[in-house]
C-alpha cells in the first residue's frame, strides 16, 4: 500500500458518463481518491453513499471525490442511477490505477485465497502527494475517517 508523503501515481481513466479523467488535469486541485470491489454490493454500496451524501462538504473544503473499481463505464452509470449517486466513479479495467495505487492485492474469503481490490483511501494534495492513506478500510466507516482527517 502506498502511504502518506509518497507522489500519487498517474492515472487517465473514464468516469460513468464517459468523460476521461486524467490525473495530470488535477494538478493543484486536491483530492479523495477510494478504490472499492464492485457496482452494487452492500458495502460498496454504503461506502459511496456515504461519499455523495457528503460530497458538498468535501467541495466546500476544495475536494474532488472519485470512486474506483474494476467495473465498467455502463456498470458504473447503473449504479449511480440506481442509488443516485453524486460522485465521480472512474472505471479502471485494466487496473492502471487499482495497480498504481497497490491495492490489487491477494484476498481471503471463507478459506479461498484470490487477488483483488482491497479497500482503501487516499487524500492527495495539489502537488499530488498523498497527504493520508487508509489502507484496508471499512466500507461503513471510510468516509467519516477520511473528513475527520481532514477536518471537515
Amino acid at each position: 500500500m502506498l502511504k502518506a508523503g509518497m507522489k500519487a501515481p498517474e492515472f487517465t481513466l473514464p468516469d460513468q458518463n464517459g468523460a476521461v479523467v486524467r490525473s495530470a488535469d488535477l494538478a493543484g486541485k486536491p483530492y479523495v481518491i477510494y478504490f472499492y470491489p464492485k457496482d452494487s454490493t452492500s458495502g460498496c454500496t454504503k461506502q459511496a453513499q456515504a461519499y455523495s451524501a457528503n460530497l458538498k462538504k468535501f467541495l466546500a473544503a476544495g475536494y474532488q471525490v472519485f470512486g474506483v473499481s474494476k467495473d465498467s463505464v455502463a456498470s458504473h452509470k447503473k449504479f449511480e442511477e440506481k442509488y443516485e449517486l453524486t460522485i465521480t466513479l472512474l472505471s479502471d479495467p485494466e487496473r492502471i490505477a487499482i495497480e498504481g495505487f497497490d491495492v490489487w492485492q491477494e484476498k481471503k474469503n471463507y478459506g479461498k485465497v484470490s487477488m483483488g481490490v482491497v479497500r482503501s483511501s487516499y487524500v492527495v494534495d495539489g502537488t499530488g502527494t498523498i497527504i493520508f492513506a487508509n489502507p484496508n478500510t471499512k466500507a461503513a466507516t471510510d468516509c467519516e475517517k477520511v473528513m475527520e482527517q481532514l477536518g471537515i
